[in-house]
């Protein structure tokens, strides 16, 4: 029976790595952060299929996904997965009751975003949100339409790229500096004029993951995984972990959703790193949030 990787995985705050085999239903590896990773890819990386409502349904190829992908999925598997999808806008009677947040990931980086309730901050944790509150709750159109006013009134937008993110996370301001500037712009998204009635407006309880992500002494990011290979192998200590990123001692990140789709085993006891990496640039002053990403 082969378990594949699904990536990072986080569990009541949390992060775990997480499993899937054909018949048997999900597992998850909890992470410690001090605790030695070492893994090596076996064979090669396969389409997850999709999952929907807790299950997972097998790719009826089994095809083959590209290293370098973001997304352990192939194409079929990947237009089925949107075809059905509150992110896509394809699913837009969803009867559950969804919340807006703000979310702080840097400086001038700052997003706009909507989750189901029920998940609790389990969507700020897989972003990799630093610093984060609640805006407001209610249906799945109010917050979308609330979503849409407030990234278009403080100029903010409703997705940042991974790369921005990651780059910060070892040159964050203090928690209090943060969590002001989060504070300041809940402050101004109250007092905007427009707001749908069916929304419930939420004051403001800033909330920080510096904890559960381990930031606190992180190494700066110097290089990341850019792809995983047949044979690859990825050793080092777990300093930290955010998002999808997994943040090991050496400076080195590992984007666990390059692993989804592989499976992993145990590499020789003498094995070291040797996986395609890039080099992350030097970290660039703050010059204004940009709209597009």
């Amino acid at each position: 029976m082969t378990w594949r990787c699904t990536g990072i995985r986080w569990n009541d705050g949390l992060p775990a790595i997480g499993w899937c085999a054909e018949g048997r239903g999900e597992r998850s590896s909890p992470l410690v952060y001090g605790q030695r990773l070492a893994f090596a890819a076996l064979g090669e990386r396969h389409c997850l299929g999709v999952r929907r409502a807790g299950k997972r349904t097998p790719c009826p190829t089994a095809a083959t996904v590209p290293g370098r992908a973001g997304n352990a999925q192939c194409p079929e598997c990947a237009r089925l997965d949107r075809s059905f999808s509150v992110a896509a806008d394809t699913n837009a009677a969803d009867p559950r009751t969804y919340r807006v947040y703000l979310a702080w990931f840097g400086p001038e980086m700052v997003k706009v975003g909507i989750t189901a309730e029920e998940r609790g901050p389990a969507r700020l944790l897989e972003q990799g949100a630093v610093t984060w509150t609640w805006l407001g709750r209610g249906p799945l159109m109010a917050t979308r339409r609330t979503e849409e006013l407030l990234r278009a009134a403080l100029g903010v937008p409703d997705r940042i790229a991974y790369a921005r993110k990651r780059a910060v996370r070892g040159h964050l301001p203090a928690a209090a500096d943060r969590a002001r500037e989060v504070g300041e712009l809940h402050a101004r998204a109250a007092a905007l004029p427009g707001w749908p009635e069916s929304l419930e407006r939420l004051e403001c309880e800033i909330a920080d993951h510096a904890g559960p992500f381990g930031l606190d002494g992180l190494p700066a990011p110097a290089r990341v995984l850019t792809a995983m290979v047949p044979g690859g192998a990825v050793v080092g200590r777990l300093a930290g972990a955010a998002g999808p990123d997994l943040h090991l001692a050496d400076g080195l990140v590992v984007d666990s959703r390059l692993l989804a789709g592989w499976e992993l085993v145990a590499p020789d006891a003498d094995a070291t790193t040797a996986v395609p990496v890039a080099e992350l640039p030097p970290l660039a002053a703050p010059g204004g949030q940009d709209g597009l990403f």
